[in-house]
């Protein structure tokens, strides 16, 4: 993976995507093989690769009594983000992603699309270097997916960013690269462009009206 680009890992349910994420961020340990997170080894110095991750789950982790916006200062400060950076970068992010209206609303009366598109938040602030997120336009309307693809594409400049998916649409859209998995094993990877030439297939379609 490269910074400033966002690798798209697409693949059904049960591929190995999740694992493969758990893996990254220290909640499993390897079986055998390693990998390096922003130049630290996952087998070696997980907490170092831990201190340059935003991680979005697949499954929300928020707090019912803090709102949007405590949300947000507590995970910026315990990635020990300059304090005088934290205000301005989330009223950024809560435009960009039009939750502003409810940075002092409690978490417990969000509706799911919001608190799935603050969870993407939770990831990018602080400053993290490599972003990891699983499915995280799970559940969401069409509108809110387009607003999260937007927020990706303006934010990953400085970035690594990764990201699962079963939508094909969002993999073409989001991916500067694409990493196909099956049976807990890359099959192939490359550029939207490079796959399509590879593997795509013709089709003619005739409508009779």
């Amino acid at each position: 993976m490269y910074e400033g680009q966002i690798t798209v890992l697409l693949g059904n349910n049960g591929a190995g995507k999740t694992t493969l994420m758990y893996m990254l961020t220290g909640f499993y340990s390897p079986t055998s093989g390693t990998a390096l997170v922003n130049g630290f080894d996952i087998c070696k110095d997980m907490e170092g690769a831990r201190r340059c991750l935003g991680l979005c789950p697949q499954h929300n982790v928020l707090y019912d009594n803090l709102t949007v916006y405590e949300h947000l200062v507590f995970f910026a400060k315990l990635k020990n983000y300059p304090v005088y950076e934290i205000k301005r970068d989330i009223e950024t992010f809560l435009q960009d992603i039009q939750l502003t209206d409810k940075r002092n609303a409690y978490v417990k009366a969000l509706s799911g699309g919001m608190k799935r598109k603050l969870s993407v938040l939770l990831a990018l602030i602080g400053g993290s270097k490599v972003i990891i997120l699983d499915e995280p336009t799970s559940g969401l309307d069409p509108e809110a997916r387009r607003q999260t693809w937007d927020l990706l594409k303006k934010y990953r400049s400085g970035r690594t960013i990764m990201l699962t998916t079963h939508y094909m649409d969002e993999a073409d859209y989001l991916g500067d690269r694409i990493a196909i998995m099956a049976n807990g094993r890359l099959q192939c990877c490359g550029t939207p462009m490079y796959l399509k030439q590879q593997y795509g297939k013709s089709v003619i379609s005739t409508v009779r009206v």
